[in-house]
């Protein structure tokens, strides 16, 4: 029976070994085989890519992150999923499969923070030189390939500033020039954007955040296609980038109801957004709600919703007013990450969101603008509506 992605995240597979709704917890390091002939054959299995219940080691995963995997194989539409146990892994998983000393990769200057510190002072001393690009111009982009350029690496949007960028045109000149593709998804999650039918060859996640959704487990997901598998699966085997059973476990109970969350998630940060658009100590509201809102039409164009995290430029000559703003919020948690059942709110350093491309924001920000970044959870909209008035009137 062909299932809905809304179903299939509730019942993904049948098990007839396990009577329980949800898989076993299997954690393992030793796998026993019964001959050495079963281990050779299990072995070649795993080399030509068929399907199996285990792996023949633990360093691989085991059979409840195996789970996982055809799930998230399933969402994503990809030939294989890899599994990191934090998400910062499947970025550097990424980056350590396919680049080697002397190549080149173009890295949009809105990427989250710990990419853009591998990128520029890790992989500098293993001679792999990162070139941001702009993310608001598709020329500066294309005016940065050379002939090393080996990977283009994408956040879209950017989880701070949040710019959409044409990703069709990005596949079709990185096909041109045989360069690799990486797409950053978790803000849209492959439930909104399937990077890999795009044409993108990897599409990432962090499991973290909206796969889990309960703020209480780390891990990454990296779909990819056939043409990269073998290279990031020779990394992978090597490096032990893996995901824990339990934290698998616990990543396979979020994706149950993540079609559920997610619209939830969108319904609060409409009624949110309709109260933060009247007031004027908001100066702007990153986020594509509207059509005249920056880049709503590339977002229109490539997913089929929306999720729960902005950001809303302030405009205060005191900083300090803005950050009594924030500590004075009760319903919104000060603190990294999102994605999960709660609200979020945070401060963002506006330098921070420059300092690779000089000058990127400039015609858009100035010295008196500041990026609270909020996450929408799972409460009433009202309280948090309420909650957000109270405290904008510390603004100065």
């Amino acid at each position: 029976m062909k299932k809905s992605i809304r179903t299939f995240l509730k019942h993904p597979t049948k098990d007839n070994s396990n009577r329980s709704a949800n898989p076993a917890v299997i954690r393992a390091s030793t796998i026993l085989f019964n001959s050495m002939q079963e281990l050779y054959e299990h072995e070649k299995k795993i080399k030509k890519h068929k399907k199996v219940s285990h792996y023949s080691y633990g360093r691989y995963g085991s059979s409840t992150t195996i789970e996982l995997e055809n799930m998230l194989k399933e969402l994503e539409q990809a030939f294989h999923v890899f599994l990191t146990g934090t998400g910062f892994g499947g970025v550097a998983l990424a980056i350590m499969s396919l680049c080697r000393p002397g190549d080149e990769f173009l890295v949009s200057d809105n990427v989250y923070g710990p990419t853009k510190e591998i990128s520029e002072k890790l992989l500098k001393e293993f001679n792999v030189k990162a070139r941001f690009y702009n993310p608001d111009s598709f020329d500066d982009l294309k005016n940065k390939i050379t002939k090393k350029t080996k990977m283009i690496l994408v956040e879209n949007p950017g989880s701070n500033t949040f710019e959409f960028q044409d990703l069709s045109k990005i596949v079709n000149l990185a096909k041109k020039k045989k360069i690799y593709t990486f797409l950053d998804n978790t803000w849209g999650t492959p439930l909104y954007l399937k990077p890999l039918k795009l044409g993108f060859d990897m599409s990432f996640s962090s499991a973290t955040k909206y796969f889990s959704g309960h703020s209480d487990a780390m891990g990454g997901s990296l779909a990819v296609n056939k043409k990269v598998f073998k290279q990031i699966m020779f990394f992978y085997k090597l490096s032990g980038y893996r995901m824990s059973a339990d934290e698998a476990y616990l990543i396979i109970r979020g994706l149950r109801t993540l079609d559920t969350r997610l619209n939830q998630h969108y319904e609060n940060t409409k009624k949110v957004i309709n109260f933060l658009k009247k007031q004027k100590k908001v100066k702007e509201i990153l986020y594509p709600y509207k059509p005249s809102s920056k880049d709503y039409k590339l977002w229109k164009k490539y997913y089929s919703g929306a999720t729960g995290l902005l950001s809303i430029v302030i405009k205060s000559k005191k900083k300090s007013s803005v950050i009594k703003f924030v500590n004075s919020l009760e319903l919104f948690g000060i603190g990294y990450s999102w994605g999960g059942f709660e609200s979020l709110a945070l401060l963002q350093d506006l330098k921070k969101q420059t300092e690779y491309t000089k000058g990127r924001h400039f015609f858009r920000f100035n010295k008196d603008d500041h990026i609270v970044r909020l996450h929408i959870g799972l409460e009433d909209p009202e309280d948090l509506i309420k909650d957000l008035k109270n405290s904008l009137r510390y603004i100065k």
